[in-house]
């Protein structure tokens, strides 16, 4: 199946990181299949994947249900035959030290951020299994080997992410399946999650700087599902927070104990009255960049550096043999 014929199931594309996942494939005019809770943002990415000459179909579904995801994978597959790619980023988050949390609020975000794409893997491997193809794309972040304050139930299911994919791929290899499996870690991303994520802090939530824009992860995203690399780490602050925990977590931790409660704040006081997303959509479009355009990346050298570690690999050996060779020629 050529590029531009090519079907894809996003979830959680109505806004951020998802949306801008959503136009990555459109661009490509694939067929993509949009699941998201709020419909607004999903009619408003159907718009932009048409704009591009792609097709889309708009699937409200809480991907917390199990059997809503199959049902939503079997409508794409009604709609546009058989499913390629599948991209696993629906999440959800509080701000707040644990012991102000509710024990609901916990089950509400592990249900969607982990068990969602435990479902949405399960609805891919339903179709791609029998064919033995495809690729699915877990969208994970820093956060599942460093985990931070204020957002431990966040933290906990993007580690268990890695825990699940880590298994399956295991089963996937036993089995000689050519579906291909992924996972892309991701920094702080400058997404509107921030103006609507559960809040208990005294001020605003904000991502912990550096910042990149969701179009970077959404590059690494699509490359991803189209290269076998088992796991690609967006930004220097994911590599750097992924290898230092490795060699000095007890340090980490020290450090972000003193610094993690602030660096997670604006200066600017929470609305009380401000609407979130954990129970049900914020209505609205609320687009893929979030209010820190100011302050965010919009290209990772470091990202461009991982997916073209073999040509630049290439480049540095003939660089370091001429270098070589005019050494023996003087």
């Amino acid at each position: 199946m050529s590029a531009h014929q090519e079907v894809v199931v996003v979830t959680g594309a109505s806004a951020g990181v998802g949306r801008a996942v959503a136009r990555e494939f459109g661009r490509r005019r694939a067929r993509v299949g949009l699941i998201a809770r709020g419909t607004d943002g999903l009619e408003a990415a159907r718009g932009e994947i048409e704009a591009y000459g792609g097709q889309a179909i708009v699937l409200p579904t809480d991907v917390s249900f199990a059997d809503k995801v199959e049902l939503a994978a079997a409508e794409v597959e009604k709609a546009f035959g058989p499913i390629d790619v599948w991209v696993n980023n629906a999440m959800a988050s509080v701000f707040s030290p644990v012991w102000d949390m509710e024990a609901e609020e916990i089950r509400r975000v592990t249900e969607v951020t982990y068990l969602g794409t435990v479902y949405g893997t399960m609805a891919a491997l339903k179709h791609m299994l029998p064919r033995d193809r495809g690729s699915i794309v877990q969208v994970g972040s820093a956060l599942a080997y460093r985990s931070i304050p204020l957002q431990s139930a966040y933290c906990g299911a993007k580690h268990a992410i890695v825990g699940f994919t880590d298994s399956l791929r295991c089963e996937l290899i036993h089995c000689g399946s050519r579906v291909h499996l992924t996972i892309v870690q991701l920094p702080a991303m400058n997404t509107p999650q921030f103006g609507w994520v559960k809040n208990r802090l005294p001020n605003k939530a904000r991502p912990v700087p550096p910042i990149y824009e969701p179009e970077v992860a959404a590059r690494a995203i699509y490359w991803a599902a189209h290269h076998r690399r088992r796991e690609i780490d967006v930004g220097w602050p994911t590599v750097e927070a992924i290898t230092g925990n490795k060699f000095i977590p007890g340090l980490l931790a020290r450090y972000l104990g003193k610094t993690g409660f602030k660096s997670q704040q604006t200066g600017e006081p929470r609305d009380p009255e401000q609407a979130d997303n954990l129970w049900h959509p914020v209505a609205g479009d609320h687009g893929a960049h979030g209010t820190f355009t100011k302050r965010s990346r919009p290209r990772s050298l470091q990202t461009w550096l991982t997916l073209h570690r073999r040509g630049v690999g290439m480049a540095a050996g003939l660089a370091l043999l001429a270098a070589g060779a005019a050494m023996k020629v003087r």
